[in-house]
């Protein structure tokens, strides 16, 4: 085979990846309007991804938060650590 064969054959399946995605995406556009697209925070997992923001809703900012300190015990408790509580005696 020759390298052009080869060059196509490899580059096919992304071209054909690509026409499909702008497809869906115009499709989308005609039926819902212009999109804006940005970053998505799931609680529950304590990850983002990239996803359609409605015009109401803000997008994530990751300033704002700091993923290291998900899983922190402390970060979860509605107990600030710096003010100190009295137990009572019994």
């Amino acid at each position: 085979m020759s390298a052009q064969v080869i060059a196509f054959l490899i580059l096919l399946p992304i071209t054909l990846v690509f026409i499909y995605a702008g497809i869906h995406e115009f499709q989308r556009y005609k039926s819902e309007g212009k999109a804006s697209y940005g970053l998505v925070y799931d609680e529950e997992s304590g990850t983002t991804h990239v996803s359609g923001i409605a015009d109401h809703e803000d997008p994530y900012d990751p300033d704002d938060f700091d993923p290291n300190n998900y899983n922190d015990p402390e970060v979860k408790n509605d107990i600030d650590p710096q003010v100190e509580t009295e137990l009572p005696k019994a």
